[in-house]
């Protein structure tokens, strides 16, 4: 079944072997709202690190049974992260999500070069389904926090996890648009350049089962009536399910428009260690956070 709901998201992780998830620094009030959601969902069983009596009286503060937790003690947050790393290579779980450690150094323990996740010459992005109600669909796009100014291999490297993601989520051959500023292509713009290059990859197979065309604009990518007006030919055009922005200033300044203007849901992991890892925040929806754990759920290999 192709999802189109975040809501199918949830259902489809609650069809899947229940995974263990393994949580950095689990001091905070929105981190054990969420995970306990996760748990009450039947998508994973959870251990929570940090300092138990923290953990205790945020859960009796919101009426959480803390018994449903394994709790292990750590009072250091980046120790914490690095025993979470340590149980996942030890195949004792299987997903990783972020507390009250600051993003920075949650990064830094999953990027540690003796305890961390990373396999050699891989790379970490961030991939992030939005529920677009005025497209009854959902699109996965990125790099919307990550990745600053992507190379074009890199950029491969990305598509290969946002195709992955697709098909996770039953989209058994994702149209993938690379966007840029005219469907023209231009060698001068770097988006552009890169976008041609990217097509010339695809149809050698680097992609595996997906339509990849670019460049495109946003409005070619996602609005039929653009794509009929302009006359534009491509079978993406106006039906994108996964959208490659060309650096972070345009894949955030178009995550925040969706969030914060067009009031859109949204779940994100980071993709390219071992495991898929959670990164929620503060601002993020009750729905976003659980959505965000049982994606990850839905990636992972396990």
């Amino acid at each position: 079944m192709k999802i189109t709901k975040l809501d199918e998201l949830v259902a489809l992780a609650r069809s899947k072997a229940k995974k263990k998830l393994v949580v950095v620094f689990a001091n905070d009030d929105h981190t054990i709202e969420a995970v306990n959601e996760a748990v009450d969902n039947g998508i994973v069983d959870a251990v929570l690190t940090g300092v138990r009596a923290n953990i205790e009286k945020i859960c009796q503060a919101h009426g959480i049974d803390v018994g449903k937790f394994e709790i292990v003690e750590q009072e250091d947050a980046i120790e914490c992260g690095l025993m979470c790393c340590d149980m996942i290579n030890a195949g004792k779980a299987h997903l990783i999500m972020k507390g009250s450690i600051t993003t920075d150094d949650y990064m830094r323990c999953i990027l540690n070069k003796q305890r961390g996740l990373m396999e050699p010459g891989a790379l970490l992005t961030h991939a992030t389904v939005v529920e677009v109600k005025s497209l009854e669909k959902v699109l996965v796009v990125g790099d919307v926090a990550i990745i600053p100014a992507p190379t074009v291999d890199q950029k491969e490297k990305m598509l290969k996890f946002y195709i992955n993601v697709a098909h996770k989520l039953g989209n058994e051959e994702p149209l993938v648009a690379l966007i840029a500023p005219s469907e023209v292509p231009n060698p001068k713009i770097q988006s552009s350049a890169d976008a041609v290059e990217l097509v010339e990859r695809a149809k050698a197979g680097a992609f595996g089962k997906s339509i990849v065309d670019g460049p495109m604009a946003m409005d070619l990518a996602v609005d039929k009536e653009s794509v009929e007006i302009k006359k534009y030919k491509s079978p993406v055009g106006g039906n994108a399910d996964v959208i490659l922005f060309p650096n972070i200033d345009a894949g955030n300044v178009f995550y925040k428009t969706a969030m914060k203007l067009l009031r859109c849901e949204s779940a994100a992991i980071v993709v390219g260690a071992k495991v898929p890892a959670v990164l929620t925040s503060r601002g993020d929806s009750s729905k976003s956070k659980l959505c965000s754990i049982a994606l990850a759920a839905v990636a992972t290999n396990v």
